[in-house]
C-alpha cells in the first residue's frame, strides 16, 4: 500500500470518530498539523506512508481498513456494477462513480453488496466462487504471514537438501511419519493424491508430472503444518456460505503450498535476475507454468515488491476457470467470457508455444486499458484426455518494458490488439466476429444497407 495514493478520508474520519476524537486532537497524536488532517479526511490529500504507520501504532488499525474499496473493486469495480443497463439512462460517468466511492465508501460498498446479491427478479443466493474470489482480490492475492512461513520453512529444508522434492518427502516421514507412495492410474483414477492414515501413506497418482507431485505433497504438509493459522485468516472474511469459506481456505492451503516451493525472496530475485523469464523460472524451481502464474500475482510484499501481474484459466469455449488481479487492477477478468480476439484462444491451436500479445480493452471507462499477455496452453494435472485449459498472465504494457519476453516488441498502444470483456459487454462497431449485441443498446435496422458485422447498435 505504501506504494500508492492513497485517500482514506473517510476511513480516518470514522476511527476518529469512533475514538471520540476532534481533529486537534487527533493530529497531535499522529504528529500531523490539524489543517492537514482536515485535508486527508476531506480526500484533498493523499494518506502518505509515514502518516499511515502512525495511525497503525497508535490506534491498533488494520491498514487493509485504508482500502476499504479494494473489496468491491475500486472505482474499476463499480464501473462494473455501473454499466447494467439497469442504470443506462441515468448518465452515470466514471467521474461520477469516483466521487461516489471517495466520498461515501461505506454507501458505495452497500450498493455494491446488495448488487452482487441481486437480480432482475429481486434477492437471489450469492455465489460462494464469486465471494471467495472477492475476499481474495480483498488481500490482492497476497498474505504476508503465510508467505513468510513458508520461505522460514523452505529455508530450513534447503540447509539439507537442494532438491524440494526430496526436501518435501523427508520432512513428511521424519516430522509426520508419512511415508509418499505413487500409486497406478487404474488404482486411483479419479483422485490425484489421498491420506491414508491407516497406513501412514500420502498416496500420489501416477500420471502427476513432477512438479504436480511436489504440489501435493507440499499441500498436505500445509494442512498438517499451518492448518490453525490458515483457518484463522479464513474465519475472518464474514462469507454467507459455508462453501466459499470452504473454497477460500484452499486456496490459503494452495498458497502456502506454492510459497514454499517458490520462496518469495530467492523466487523474486530470480524474476529480477531472468527479467520475468516464464520458461527459465519453471526449469529453476521445477513448477508448472500454471503454479507459475499462480505465484505471479502474488509479489506484494512492503518493500519487496514484485511487477503487477494478472493471472486468468480459460477453457476452449472462453469461460473463465480461474481469475485472479492481484495488484494489477486489470478489469479484463471482469466478465464470465473472454474476446476471441485474445491469444489466450490461439494457444489451444498451438501448444507448444507462448502467445505473446499486446492488447487495448477498447470501449472502457476503466483504465489502465493497455496491456502486455503471455498465454500457453496446459493440460489437466493428471494429463487425462480432453482437458486442456490455456493460462494467461498479464501486466500493464508500460510495465512490459522489463519483461523479456517483450524485447523486440513495439508497446506502442496504437499497435495493440483492440479487444473486449466478451461481445455483451463490448461496445466495438463494426466487429465481424461480434456473436451478441451489447447489453443496454438499441438495435438499429436498415433496409437499404448491410454492414459487414452482424448487428448494428446505438450508445449505451
Amino acid at each position: 500500500m505504501a506504494d500508492d495514493a492513497v485517500f482514506a478520508g473517510a476511513a480516518l474520519r470514522r476511527l476518529r470518530r469512533k475514538e471520540g476524537m476532534t481533529q486537534a486532537a487527533m493530529a497531535e497524536r499522529i504528529g500531523i498539523s490539524p489543517s492537514y488532517l482536515n485535508l486527508i479526511e476531506r480526500n484533498q490529500r493523499p494518506l502518505t506512508a509515514r502518516v499511515m504507520m502512525q495511525v497503525v501504532d497508535r490506534f491498533d488499525f488494520d491498514p487493509r481498513g485504508f482500502r476499504e474499496d479494494e473489496s468491491i473493486g475500486g472505482v474499476a469495480g463499480l464501473v462494473r456494477r455501473f454499466q447494467d443497463e439497469r442504470f443506462a439512462d441515468l448518465g452515470i460517468d466514471r467521474d461520477d462513480i469516483a466521487e461516489f466511492l471517495s466520498q461515501a465508501p461505506q454507501a458505495a460498498a452497500a450498493f455494491a453488496r446488495l448488487y452482487d446479491t441481486s437480480g432482475e427478479g429481486g434477492i437471489v443466493g450469492t455465489d460462494p466462487l464469486d465471494e471467495a474470489r472477492r475476499e481474495i482480490e480483498r488481500w490482492r492475492n497476497h498474505f504476508p504471514d503465510l508467505d513468510r512461513d513458508a520461505e522460514e520453512l523452505a529455508d530450513e529444508l534447503r540447509l539439507s537438501r537442494g532438491d524440494i522434492g526430496v526436501a518435501l518427502t523427508e520432512r513428511l516421514r521424519d516430522k509426520h511419519q508419512l511415508a509418499v507412495r505413487i500409486l497406478p492410474r487404474e488404482v486411483m483414477p479419479d483422485l490425484l493424491r489421498r491420506l491414508d492414515l491407516h497406513a501412514r501413506q500420502l498416496q500420489i497418482n501416477e500420471m502427476l508430472p513432477p512438479s504436480a507431485r511436489n504440489f501435493q505433497v507440499a499441500t498436505q504438509l500445509a494442512q498438517l503444518e499451518k492448518r490453525e493459522e490458515i483457518a484463522n485468516i479464513a474465519r475472518g472474511p464474514d462469507f454467507s456460505d459455508e462453501a466459499a469459506r470452504a473454497l477460500f481456505e484452499r486456496h490459503l492451503t494452495g498458497y502456502f503450498a506454492a510459497a514454499l516451493i517458490m520462496p518469495y525472496s530467492r523466487f523474486l530475485r530470480a524474476c529480477d535476475a531472468t527479467g520475468y523469464d516464464l520458461t527459465v523460472l519453471q526449469r529453476r524451481f521445477g513448477v508448472s507454468f500454471e503454479q507459475l502464474a499462480h505465484r505471479l500475482t502474488t509479489l506484494q510484499r512492503v518493500g519487496q515488491r514484485g511487477l503487477p501481474f494478472f493471472m486468468a484459466r480459460i477453457d476452449r469455449a472462453g469461460q473463465f476457470s480461474k481469475r485472479f488481479v492481484g495488484a494489477s487492477g486489470t478489469t479484463l477478468l471482469d466478465s464470465d467470457t473472454s474476446c476471441p480476439f485474445w491469444n489466450v484462444h490461439q494457444a489451444f491451436e498451438q501448444p507448444d508455444r507462448l502467445q505473446v500479445q499486446q492488447i487495448e480493452l477498447a470501449g472502457s471507462d476503466a483504465a489502465p486499458s493497455h496491456w502486455f499477455t503471455l498465454a500457453r496452453s496446459i493440460t489437466a494435472a493428471d494429463g487425462a484426455e480432453g482437458a486442456r485449459f490455456s493460462v494467461v498472465v498479464g501486466i500493464e504494457a508500460r510495465l512490459a518494458g522489463e519483461l523479456a519476453h517483450a524485447r523486440g516488441v513495439d508497446l506502442d498502444p496504437a499497435k495493440a490488439q483492440p479487444v473486449g470483456l466478451g461481445c455483451a459487454r463490448c461496445f466495438r462497431e463494426n466487429c465481424r466476429q461480434r456473436s451478441l449485441p451489447p447489453r443496454a443498446t438499441a438495435l438499429h435496422f436498415d433496409p437499404v444497407t448491410r454492414s459487414v458485422a452482424p448487428f448494428s447498435f446505438g450508445s449505451r
